[in-house]
């Protein structure tokens, strides 16, 4: 029987991702294609001459501040209104059914800008141990608003570039609260559910320690690894070792740790791939707990783009093999500053 680390590399293979019941393939050989690979291209901003409002200097430029934080009155992370919420608005969700096919409901909630630092050309690859901490205790606090209001699901994500989404080059990171649980959440709950014994991470962590092939990082707080079912090339998750359904819930030091391993894992990216863009989500339980989970982050650089096939079956095609990818980043985490 083929043991999970030894993987062979001039075939493809199917492997399942527990947390959400998907089959990926595992292509190495096709990363060998020239310009699989590519840093980001495009520029974030298409008026860059404009102020940016998330710099020093223009917090009065249309939206409020809820939170700042940072020594001495000098703020390093601050959260703010978004000025173009996805979600808005304390009505209820009552769902109105316009036809057979046609459901519609408001889309209410809260949806905040989390600005990592005052720096626009930085990144959290560039924080501090302190800073990234701040980071964290910031998307802790405004969970917890959330959680008092009523709403079902909190989703913070991180977008950098524009290949991964962001619209301004400033570093930061958005926090939206809703009336629903999104499908990504739902299917996340349901891979819980179906495993039989122990929490499902909990057991990921032990396997990764024991087997060592895709192990990236490792600490009191944290555990980095490159899944065994990555769908696409250099993913990696990020896991507090302290069992925890919420984000809002954890400890201060695993939320630290948390901080830590993703200026870890940036920084590594960037010492390995160059400067790509990336998404960054941290998946936590519904504010109303509905069966086990254990938070965790989920880091994607975006360095491939999908096909008409993957489009067209969900299948997730990855031209990296996790094992090199944990064996090459795992490197450049322990590689002397």
């Amino acid at each position: 029987m083929r043991a999970a680390s030894d993987y062979p590399g001039n075939m493809s293979q199917l492997r399942l991702d527990p947390m959400t019941g998907r089959w990926v393939v595992i292509a190495g050989e096709r990363s060998q294609r020239p310009s699989d690979f590519l840093p980001r291209r495009l520029p974030v901003e298409d008026e860059p001459v404009r102020p940016c409002p998330f710099c020093p200097g223009h917090e009065d430029d249309g939206a409020s501040v809820l939170e700042s934080y940072g020594p001495n009155g000098a703020w390093q992370v601050k959260v703010v209104t978004n000025r173009y919420p996805a979600f808005s608005g304390s009505e209820p969700m009552v769902v109105t059914h316009l036809g057979p096919v046609y459901t519609q409901a408001p889309a209410s909630g809260v949806h905040e800008v989390l600005v990592l630092a005052p720096e626009h050309n930085s990144s959290w690859a560039d924080l501090s141990e302190s800073h990234s901490a701040l980071v964290m205790e910031a998307l802790s606090d405004r969970m917890t608003a959330h959680a008092a209001m009523g709403l079902r699901y909190g989703q913070a994500v991180v977008n950098s570039g524009r290949e991964a989404g962001a619209s301004i080059e400033h570093p930061h990171g958005q926090l939206m609260s809703m009336p629903f649980i999104p499908g990504e959440a739902a299917n996340e709950l349901a891979g819980f559910a179906r495993f039989r014994g122990n929490c499902l991470l909990c057991a990921v962590v032990d396997a990764e320690e024991d087997s060592g092939a895709r192990l990236v990082h490792a600490d009191d707080q944290v555990v980095m690894i490159s899944p065994f079912w990555s769908g696409t090339p250099y993913e990696l998750l990020i896991v507090p070792r302290h069992h925890e359904p919420h984000l809002h819930h954890a400890d201060p030091a695993d939320l630290a740790g948390i901080g830590r391993s993703v200026q870890l894992a940036l920084a590594a990216l960037r010492s390995r791939l160059g400067d790509v863009a990336y998404n960054i989500m941290f998946h936590s339980a519904p504010f109303r707990p509905s069966g086990d989970f254990h938070w965790h982050v989920h880091l994607m650089p975006k360095i491939s783009t999908r096909g008409g096939f993957e489009m067209g079956s969900g299948v997730l095609i990855n031209v990296v093999a996790p094992e090199r990818a944990a064996d090459e980043l795992r490197s450049e985490v322990s590689a002397p500053a």
